[in-house]
């Protein structure tokens, strides 16, 4: 009997053993997932909104994950994706100014799941998924807002000049896509509001700087100044809270940031993006080598007004979702810089 018993033991260590190391026929295991930045978190905006869908991810999965900040630093570009890819097999990753080492390390780890977040990256083996944000749409509601706001002297601190602006972080395509479309959406308003620009020189983690750049421009009388900057762009809302004038913030809600000044925000959910790809890895349609678009239709980009203090009067809030409808049913067309 205990002969008997021993062999019975024996049989089933061996099949739990085998069964263990068995590959799963659904493709890559998806208990651990990374997200590679070439920036850094803490800009309550564009990277802290890719944090909050890997945050969801670990509290509706129960996986384990892993942020990898690379802080600008392109010396540590390549040992981050190295590190990514040896510690998960799903990689959700912000490449911009390593987009080659990407599109390498795709191809030397056909396997793996890499998803480019923002930009469209395109390897020789084509395994990376891209998520492109039709930006310009949103962007455009934010000059929609700043026009409609300029033109308001009933608003405290409006001026009868029609000038607006713009605090740029830098001139990549990305950016410059929200600037063009914002001055779009001014002029939409009125063809004869003046759009006043600051462009920086990729300075995205300096608020400071952010700061000067829109006292600058409100020194040119602009009543509002829309942020495309990150972490500078923090700087910006502070400005307007200094001079008791107006600011849109961009990626995520800041209307709180600094109540009462800031009067939009221009949204890009990376986190929501991220939470819908991930779903589609574990129920089995992902695709990999797609390009994945998103628009006001799926609501992942949008201008929010909500705030704790609310400045904007009924009449422009009613005009802007009149606009949003306009685009989102076709019948007003935003014209395209990034495709």
């Amino acid at each position: 009997m205990k002969r008997i018993l021993r062999t019975m033991l024996v049989v089933m260590l061996v099949v739990v053993s085998v069964s263990g190391c068995k590959p799963t026929a659904s493709g890559p295991q998806t208990d651990k997932v990374v997200y590679l930045i070439n920036g850094a978190l803490g800009d309550n905006a564009f990277y802290d909104s890719g944090q909050k869908g890997i945050d969801a991810l670990k509290s509706q999965y129960g996986v384990e994950t892993r942020t990898i900040e690379c802080n600008f630093d392109a010396g540590k570009y390549e040992p981050g994706l190295e590190a990514a890819t040896q510690y998960s097999d799903v990689i959700f990753v912000i490449s911009y100014a390593f987009e080659d080492n990407l599109k390498a390390m795709a191809d030397k780890y056909p396997d793996k799941i890499f998803v480019n977040i923002d930009t469209i990256v395109q390897n020789s083996k084509n395994t990376i998924t891209s998520v492109k944000y039709i930006e310009e749409e949103s962007a455009f509601l934010a000059g929609v807002c700043a026009g409609l706001t300029t033109t308001d002297t009933s608003i405290k601190n409006i001026n009868p000049d029609k000038i607006v602006g713009v605090v740029a972080a830098a001139d990549d395509p990305v950016v410059m896509a929200f600037v063009r479309a914002y001055e779009d959406g001014v002029h939409y308003v009125d063809k004869d509001i003046k759009v006043e620009r600051v462009v920086l020189a990729g300075v995205w983690d300096d608020p400071t700087k952010g700061k000067q750049a829109a006292l600058s421009l409100y020194d040119k009388k602009c009543d509002v100044v829309f942020q495309v900057a990150a972490a500078t762009g923090l700087g910006v809302l502070q400005a307007a809270k200094e001079r008791d004038l107006y600011a849109i913030g961009v990626d995520t809600n800041q209307n709180d940031i600094e109540p009462g000044h800031v009067i939009a925000s221009d949204i890009k959910d990376v986190g929501k993006t991220i939470e819908e790809v991930y779903k589609t890895i574990k129920d089995g349609t992902y695709q990999p080598g797609q390009v994945i678009r998103y628009g006001l239709k799926t609501g992942t980009v949008d201008l929010v007004t909500d705030a704790q203090v609310q400045v904007l009067p009924q009449t422009i809030l009613d005009r802007i979702s009149e606009v949003r409808k306009e685009i989102v049913d076709g019948t007003l067309e935003v014209p395209k810089y990034q495709q």
